[in-house]
């Protein structure tokens, strides 16, 4: 039976104040479509591990993909506190579904945005927006996965074309996507972007089974055995890591707004279980020990929420640095995935059935807390900034 969606937000110290009104109403837009077409489905999506594509065109009416493209290539022009939002309130409803419209906006959109030629925003950018085409991002490998860097997936120079060969793993909407950015080395070892199509000879897309995590998403790998890539997809304005970081900036960024909604519904399940479950006589929210944990998970979603405005505010203004974007990457998704175990136990025994959210984010955010750098990797790019020193090699 379906689940009816009865969320509502917290907002502690008033952090709706600092938004704008249209952004409270892009908030209230996405929010609605979450409890109408996304809530009463997705636990039965997860249940079966089947990614529920009959709700990409709801994202498409969203304007969820590329929301912060220009308006001429078929974004929605707004700003990253807007985009921000979205992607709270879509994770809100699942990692997975937030993790598509990431993909799409930021590892998709925002590398041809930004990297590609007049020709390729023209080409590929309108029809990403509308969901006419769905892109992936292949980065990660089978074995250079925090140090992107030495990844192995290599173009050779083949006269009208490149030859592209290698394998990239891990890549969330791979099975369904029609085309993929990926990251290679050229002969001279530089790392380049280019744009894959499918249908292209000698490139297949093989799913990922038996995930424990972001079930609802469909993941897969991206093979490539001698595909011949014209040489007008490759992206001219950028060589090197910063092409595929760049990138990786702008997930993170989402993510440190989205990891609050998983955090919020975890919370706002909690407390309203807390509220009606009765032991030794009276509703638990009255025993101190689950207050205390009800208090402590408000404050940290409340720091969190501060975190991610005030960074959305700095990326508005194309001040916020990559360091910035990594702490509130790392600090957002570990603060939801405590929240998620503790509000898990405030459940007890019910927190693990599909009949209420929790388990079901708390394992979604073992894959959050990994992707897009993991909490230890992103804990050193903080170490690296404050004291000017490498400790990655």
């Amino acid at each position: 039976m379906p689940r009816t969606d009865l969320f509502e937000s917290p907002d502690y110290f008033l952090v709706d104040e600092l938004l704008s009104e249209e952004h409270k109403l892009i908030r209230e837009m996405v929010r609605s479509w979450v409890k109408k077409e996304l809530s009463p489905v997705i636990e039965d999506y997860a249940q079966r591990a089947e990614f529920p594509k009959q709700l990409l065109s709801g994202l498409v009416e969203l304007g969820a993909f590329g929301p912060t493209i220009p308006v001429e290539y078929g974004g929605a022009g707004l700003d990253y506190t807007a985009y921000g939002i979205m992607m709270q309130e879509l994770e809100r409803g699942d990692s997975g579904i937030r993790s598509t419209a990431s993909v799409q906006g930021s590892l998709v959109m925002y590398p041809i945005y930004t990297y590609g030629s007049e020709e390729q925003r023209k080409k590929y950018l309108p029809k990403l927006a509308t969901g006419e085409l769905m892109g992936c991002f292949g980065l990660t490998e089978p074995d250079h996965g925090s140090n992107p860097g030495g990844m192995v997936t290599n173009i050779k120079d083949a006269g009208d074309y490149y030859l592209l060969n290698g394998a990239k793993m891990w890549i969330s909407n791979a099975p369904f996507a029609d085309i993929a950015v990926v990251w290679a080395k050229d002969e001279s070892g530089k790392i380049r972007g280019l744009i894959v199509e499918r249908g292209m000879e000698g490139f297949t897309t093989p799913e990922t089974h038996n995930k424990w995590s972001l079930r609802a998403s469909a993941t897969g790998e991206l093979v490539f055995d001698n595909v011949k890539v014209p040489k007008g997809n490759i992206f001219p304005n950028v060589s090197g890591l910063k092409g595929p970081l760049g990138c990786l900036n702008q997930a993170r960024y989402g993510i440190a707004w989205g990891a609050i909604g998983a955090a919020m519904d975890c919370y706002d399940t909690a407390l309203r279980y807390a509220k009606e479950r009765v032991q030794f006589g009276k509703p638990i929210a009255g025993f101190q020990l689950q207050q205390k944990k009800l208090a402590e998970m408000i404050n940290e979603i409340t720091k969190a929420q501060l975190l991610a405005w005030r960074l959305g505010t700095l990326k508005s203004e194309n001040r916020a640095t990559a360091a910035q974007i990594s702490m509130a990457k790392r600090n957002n998704v570990a603060m939801a995935l405590d929240i998620a175990r503790e509000a898990r136990q405030m459940l007890g025994g019910m927190g693990i059935t599909g009949e209420y959210s929790i388990m079901r984010h708390m394992m979604n955010l073992e894959s959050v807390v990994t992707y897009e750098g993991t909490h230890d990797i992103h804990l050193l790019i903080t170490g690296m900034d404050v004291t000017g020193l490498d400790a990655f090699k």
